[in-house]
């Protein structure tokens, strides 16, 4: 049997058993003939899951599956979670897990911003006045490497935090939503913010300040990046999948591909709030050059150990649902 035929074969249950969850998490005309209904349709779909990734393994049926049973498991098993307990859950496994999954689309995501900061970047350097025609006009009059750090101290830091944040977290579902156009759109947002640090980067290192540049870039800058990478790849992801639907149809990719990245996307917004924090009270503030960039490790470490953990409680669950 081909994956179509497959899919074609037990689609109808898997259907089935998604309505029954949404009943029985709703807690809506949930009948004993309803539980009786939904563990069966549980059971086969697991047997499903076996099957497919013994002979599907790298078909997108296998990674529903594996998410559809796995939202059975939980829900069978594990009663209704509190919305705290969900809430952990999400960002300590279910989002690292999203991550770990798709982190080809993210790296992609990140090679097209830096395609545009590096040609923003090599233009510029070889011809500073090309600065004018890239960086919108209130940025390339007002830029001034030459006055970094004179206002250190001297701002109003929860509103500028609030702003920063505000911007961020538009300029990532912007790019999460470009994967409705096939990802077009998600490739112009990467590429132009990429441009835009390219050749400010630039006018900063013909200045002779590029010390100076990065220690009011990197330490927010390592969270802000990584958390729009992710929204990118979440865009890019959904735009292969309806650009390239393999043996799925585009409306099946556009309703469960749509909810993981929508997923990704969430996950991301603690990220923007910490590096929106920093970016309003430490990097503006009247402190080392040095102690910007130490801040900038510190986060880069976080991030790292944070991955670590949510891998670590990942396999420990995955490992206690197949002792079940």
């Amino acid at each position: 049997m081909n994956v179509k035929q497959f899919v074609k074969q037990h689609r109808e249950d898997w259907k089935r058993l998604e309505e029954l969850m949404t009943v029985l998490q709703k807690k809506r005309n949930a009948s004993g003939d309803a539980i009786r209904r939904f563990n069966k349709l549980y059971q086969k779909a697991a047997q499903n899951l076996s099957y497919s990734q013994t002979y599907y393994p790298k078909e997108d049926v296998t990674q529903y599956l594996n998410g559809l049973v796995s939202q059975s498991h939980n829900l069978l098993y594990n009663d209704q979670l509190s919305s705290g307990k969900q809430v952990r859950r999400f960002f300590s496994t279910t989002f690292i897990g999203l991550l770990l999954e798709q982190w080809k689309a993210v790296v992609i995501a990140m090679g097209l911003f830096f395609l545009g900061a590096a040609g923003a970047f090599i233009a510029v350097i070889g011809d500073p006045l090309t600065a004018y025609s890239i960086l919108p006009d209130s940025m390339a009059q007002t830029v001034d490497p030459s006055s970094t750090g004179e206002i250190d101290g001297n701002v109003d830091s929860p509103t500028m935090s609030g702003a920063i944040m505000t911007n961020n977290i538009q300029v990532s579902f912007l790019a999460f939503a470009g994967g409705i156009t096939f990802g077009l759109l998600t490739t112009y947002v990467l590429i132009y913010n990429g441009v835009l640090l390219g050749a400010l980067a630039a006018v900063f290192t013909n200045a002779g300040h590029t010390y100076e540049f990065w220690a009011y870039i990197v330490p927010h800058g390592m969270i802000e990046l990584t958390a729009i990478f992710i929204a990118g790849g979440a865009g890019l992801l959904m735009g292969y999948k309806l650009f390239v639907p393999g043996t799925l149809s585009r409306g099946y990719h556009l309703k469960v591909q749509a909810k993981r990245s929508v997923q990704l996307v969430l996950g991301t917004i603690p990220l923007f709030v910490i590096a929106g924090l920093i970016e309003g009270f430490i990097t503006p503030a009247a402190i080392p050059l040095s102690v910007k960039y130490g801040v900038a490790l510190v986060t880069v470490l976080g991030l790292i150990l944070y991955v670590a953990i949510g891998k670590l409680l990942l396999g420990r669950n995955k490992l206690q649902e197949t002792s079940v």
